[in-house]
């Protein structure tokens, strides 16, 4: 028998029976031990964009001769897909049921294929449709695409993280790809569509296309040049690769670009999942990887069983070849980070608005209302912070590139490191609701390490930054003069800036990540200053900067009771 289904995809008939028994007055009264009151409603059909100033601000800020036909359809994103219940819904279905790895077909052939859920394709042809994929690189991508881009990446981000993976490895495969212009023509167009088409197939038949990434192995991690997989030519341009690979997310793409050692050295290669006659290429899912969180998305162990690639780039060059992709990732575990930061503030201010204790509303009490008004500020720190590097993704000119250089990898380093903090204080304001798979908030706790970790963990990021003071001082002109253009508004960010200077003087690793976390503060600081109403402002100063150590417990600020209350009035979602 066929179970029908409500809107929610919940069984229709689900709850029936109690339904059943209130509609009897006689059995109700009887069985009715108490009223339900003092809960938070349902956030199902807010508008995440609403109450959230800082996007629309940012936007405006980062690509102003885009950014209202971008809030357009931002807006229409947001109503009908990320604030949605049905939106909302498939996220946890989609997490809950999660991928599985067909490794043969009823009659034993080998297939290596990943089965998922209905929500999981739900959620990736709304984040496709909405050009989160790949909008930028398509033809008729104008100024302000990346900027654009950026928006429906953040918003879908705080529907649900991963399913975002695949979106954002095939935002970064493009600019790898273009290092062969023959490679390019042949995948960008599939790349860059803005149809959703899941199943395997020869990727040059395909009208639309996704792209991962498979870099790491077992004995390398983050050292990537200590892969061990080899790449044999072949004599007509192509590659044999025999080896394995510890990390490789959404199996089922189209393409990945991987690395491997070539007799030249390590190089860069494109693998399709499927040959140009039509035969699955060598590539065999050992098994799926059992996370933390980013449960919806597949994360496989594979190997390489005599796969054909083609090679990207030259030989013993494959890191510089990759090392652009890598960039556009790490812009989106920002961009990613800045989304769970955002999407906690909501759950919490939500439920305080609504919630009262011991004789008042939880937002009318000053420590609740301080602590959320610094999440707030942390938010919209991180957010414009985020929208500040996709705007020099966006202008590309030559102090742009150097600002990313180095603001990446400490931007990177702090806005990813905070969103775990973030995500458990905004639990706690929901108590025990918080602490229950209901509320959402235990599968943004689990979600919130992961982009710490991917694209380099803190140490990785942090001495990334230190080679690029060594090695790029205009990056450190670029990120100086960004900070500097806040000088001489509050004397205690002038002190961490002078700080921050004296750390730029004689840097040493073991101080790596003191030079991090102050530079990117420094760099919230200086956005939120220029750009933020002056409540935000005078927060996040309280909270981040002065005599006192910056990283205190949220709600041990001093910033007035008026800016506290008008920064929380301001991301808290309408009722």
């Amino acid at each position: 028998m066929t179970e029908l289904l409500d809107q929610r995809g919940v069984p229709a008939n689900h709850g029936h029976a109690a339904e059943r028994a209130t509609q009897d007055p006689t059995v109700g009264e009887r069985f009715r031990t108490h009223t339900v009151t003092n809960q938070a409603p349902p956030l199902d059909g807010y508008d995440p964009l609403a109450c959230d100033p800082a996007l629309a601000d940012a936007i405006r800020t980062e690509a102003p001769e885009a950014s209202e036909s971008a809030l357009t359809r931002l807006a229409e994103l947001a109503r009908t897909v990320v604030g949605s219940a049905e939106g909302r819904e498939h996220a946890r279905l989609a997490n809950e049921h999660e991928p599985v790895l067909r490794s043969h077909d009823r009659y034993g052939n080998r297939i290596d294929e990943v089965e998922y859920h209905p929500s999981w394709h739900w959620l990736m042809e709304r984040s496709v449709q909405a050009g989160a994929h790949a909008a930028p690189w398509a033809p008729d991508a104008g100024p302000g695409a990346h900027v654009a881009r950026a928006g429906a990446f953040y918003l879908m981000s705080q529907l649900e993280q991963g399913h975002c993976c695949p979106i954002s490895m095939t935002y970064a495969a493009v600019p790898a790809l273009r290092n062969d212009p023959e490679l390019a023509a042949r995948y960008e167009p599939g790349l860059s569509a803005s149809t959703y088409l899941p199943g395997l197939a020869e990727p040059t038949g395909k009208a639309a296309l996704l792209a991962g990434m498979s870099m790491t192995e077992k004995q390398g991690g983050s050292d990537v040049r200590a892969g061990s997989t080899v790449a044999t030519p072949t004599g007509d341009g192509t590659y044999r690769l025999v080896g394995h690979k510890w990390f490789t997310s959404a199996p089922m793409c189209d393409l990945f670009l991987t690395l491997a050692q070539a007799p030249g050295g390590l190089t860069c290669f494109v693998l399709p999942r499927v040959l140009p006659d039509g035969t699955r290429n060598g590539f065999r899912v050992m098994r799926l990887k059992d996370k933390l969180g980013n449960r919806s998305n597949a994360s496989a162990e594979i190997e390489y069983a005599d796969a054909l690639g083609w090679r990207l780039g030259d030989e013993g060059r494959g890191v510089r070849t990759i090392i652009d992709m890598v960039s556009a990732t790490r812009l989106d575990c920002v961009l990613g980070s800045a989304a769970l930061i955002r999407i906690a503030l909501t759950e919490a201010a939500h439920h305080i608005a609504h919630r009262s204790a011991f004789g008042a509303r939880l937002a009318d009490q000053p420590l609740m209302r301080s602590v959320v008004a610094e999440l707030a500020a942390e938010a919209e720190a991180s957010t414009r912070l985020a929208f500040r590097l996709a705007g020099a993704a966006d202008r590309g000119g030559r102090d742009e590139r150097a600002l990313l250089r180095l603001a990446l990898p400490v931007s990177k380093y702090l806005v990813c490191k905070r969103a775990t903090t973030v995500v458990a204080e905004a639990a706690e304001c929901l108590g025990g609701n918080g602490y229950v798979e209901e509320s959402g908030l235990p599968r943004l706790y689990r979600e919130a390490p992961l982009n710490s970790i991917w694209e380099g963990s803190g140490n990785v990021n942090a001495l990334d930054a230190l080679r690029a003071i060594a090695r790029s001082p205009e990056s450190v002109d670029a990120v100086l003069a960004e900070i500097d253009a806040a000088a001489g508004q509050s004397s205690a960010f002038d002190a961490a800036v002078r700080a921050l200077r004296a750390e730029l003087s004689a840097p040493d690793e073991r101080r790596a990540r003191r030079l991090a976390e102050l530079m990117g503060v420094c760099l919230q600081g200086s956005v939120l200053v220029r750009h933020a109403p002056s409540e935000v402002t005078e927060v996040f100063l309280a909270a981040r900067f002065g005599d006192e150590p910056n990283w205190r417990t949220a709600g041990t600020h001093t910033a007035s009771d008026a800016a506290t209350a008008a920064t929380l009035a301001r991301v808290t979602p309408h009722a």
